[in-house]
């Protein structure tokens, strides 16, 4: 199983230096892990960063509980499902956690 803490201080930045193309979403996401901790994404500008703790503003908040995010890190198609069953729920702008599936991929 994938670990939260790790997808966000090692994997993420990362794929953000691979991928500076991601920065082309021009948004920020603020992610509400339960159990877990929060954690930005900002994608204004490029390559983008990834930060411990909230944001002002973000454009689309994501609440889950860690044992969810954790599937959906293995399987981030299960995140479409976990948003019907309203185990993710999205605060903001939808169309935006759409893009996603981008990051997570």
């Amino acid at each position: 199983m994938a670990d939260t803490k790790e997808f966000f201080d090692t994997y993420l930045p990362k794929k953000l230096t691979d991928n500076p193309s991601l920065a082309g979403i021009k948004a920020s996401f603020q992610f509400e892990i339960a159990d877990a901790g929060t954690w930005a994404l900002d994608l204004t500008e490029a390559p983008g960063s990834v930060k411990e703790g909230a944001i002002e503003n973000p454009g689309v908040t994501i609440a889950v509980a860690k044992a969810d995010w954790e599937k959906i890190l293995d399987n981030p198609g299960a995140a479409m499902q976990m948003f019907m069953l309203g185990k993710l729920k999205i605060k903001g702008n939808t169309a935006l956690a759409m893009q996603l599936q981008k990051i997570l991929a």
